[in-house]
């Protein structure tokens, strides 16, 4: 299914070896090869998968300068006068080269080039599991925030008592026997109520660290870099993990996602050019997701990323109730397939019968996604008692500010 989505196409030149002649055209990338079409015939004259190759280089020689070759089985391709410039397709390829050859989601699309539908849908179940385990993940850090919150709430609430008696004393008159034991109190207090700083250090857990090529406004080349995930925001690094720029949650505008590997991250600003940055990675439909928790009112699809959802070619693509409801029909299948399938699809159903491997497989992936989505809705109950008490805590403290106050207006 990935096999038709473009990632990125270039303009440039084929060395053809058999007519010993260069032949202009474009070198598109696509998650699984990279092929080259010439512009006159549109022949596919180059389509090499990339767990086949072997390397991928700049070289010049006397005759060819400035080119790029791919080596593959004993066969050398040449590609030469590419556009934007040679850098940025090196950068671009290399990085989808290595992504694929450390992930090793090619040798499973080789080893078997028409995929059950059992394996089919355990990978599709398995997408599922991860996207709800970094949906998990966030909700965590979230919860860490809202006892953050609590803690400080509560500092609060003892700083309150403390002006309290501050207050009574400074409100009471000069005979009052016990001045002097209200005033010890504010000394004793304040020692304890210092050592609670080193909080923040839990809200900076990496959510999702990825490698991706970034692009800094038009004139700027690809180069290679990393986007981490954190719960307070995002960081942009290169590849020797300098801080390019780090985006605050406040701090982002938009989001948008151009195709399921490419996405762009946008600051606005009045009176100067925009802060923005594009990115492009081959585990951005891992990123994906954990953008969507963290910048749901932020992140925009664009044609294309919903095209290739839509179409079902998008490896990010929701999985929502159809999902649910194939499960059950498989399974079902598999565990009584001798029983007629109802309903107009009928000869379809009965053609899509999985191993009982298969079976027990969905059936382990299905009960971690019920044992995840349990411990997702306990700590949704936790954050909103969580936010009950936040908010009656700071209804409490804004009526001890405002009745301080005016007890500090009468002493003035």
């Amino acid at each position: 299914m990935n096999e038709d989505i473009r990632i990125h196409s270039w303009p440039c030149s084929y060395y053809l070896d058999t007519t010993k002649q260069w032949v202009p055209g474009k070198l598109s990338l696509t998650p699984l090869s990279i092929k080259f079409a010439a512009d006159k015939t549109g022949e596919l004259l180059v389509d090499s998968r990339l767990s086949g190759i072997s390397e991928i280089k700049k070289e010049s020689s006397h005759l060819i300068f400035s080119s790029l070759t791919v080596l593959e089985k004993g066969a050398k391709h040449w590609f030469s006068s590419l556009h934007p410039n040679r850098n940025v397709v090196f950068n671009i390829l290399e990085h989808f080269w290595r992504e694929q050859l450390l992930s090793g989601r090619e040798g499973a699309a080789g080893a078997a080039l028409e995929p059950s539908k059992g394996r089919e849908l355990a990978g599709m179940l398995e997408g599922s599991r991860r996207r709800l385990e970094d949906t998990a993940e966030v909700l965590h850090s979230q919860g860490e925030q809202f006892d953050n919150i609590l803690r400080g709430l509560h500092k609060i609430e003892g700083d309150m008592d403390v002006a309290d008696r501050l207050l009574t004393e400074l409100e009471s008159p000069s005979w009052w026997p016990f001045s002097t034991k209200l005033w010890k109190t504010p000394l004793e207090w304040k020692p304890k109520e210092t050592p609670a700083a080193p909080a923040p250090k839990s809200q900076e857990e990496i959510l999702l660290r990825i490698p991706v090529i970034i692009t800094q406004g038009p004139d700027s080349g690809a180069k290679p870099g990393q986007l981490t995930l954190l719960p307070s925001g995002l960081e942009i690094r290169d590849c020797n993990s300098q801080l390019l720029h780090r985006f605050e949650s406040r701090d982002v505008d938009d989001i948008r996602v151009h195709t399921p590997y490419e996405i762009s991250v946008r600051q606005r600003f009045i009176g100067k050019p925009d802060n923005s940055y594009r990115l492009l990675a081959a585990r951005m439909p891992e990123a994906i997701p954990v953008l969507e928790m963290r910048f749901s009112g932020k992140i925009q699809f664009l044609e294309d990323a919903l095209g290739f959802a839509a179409a079902g070619r998008s490896p990010a693509a929701d999985l929502g109730t159809s999902v649910w409801q194939a499960a059950t029909g498989f399974l079902g299948a598999a565990a009584s397939p001798g029983s007629p399938a109802e309903g107009p699809d009928k000869e379809q159903v009965q053609l899509q019968k999985i191993s009982q491997d298969e079976a027990n497989e969905l059936r382990q992936i299905l009960r971690k996604l019920k044992g995840l989505a349990l411990e997702t809705e306990a700590e949704l109950e936790r954050q909103d008692e969580a936010l009950d008490s936040i908010g009656s805590s700071v209804d409490r403290a804004t009526l001890r500010v405002e009745r301080q106050n005016r007890r500090m207006r009468r002493l003035t």
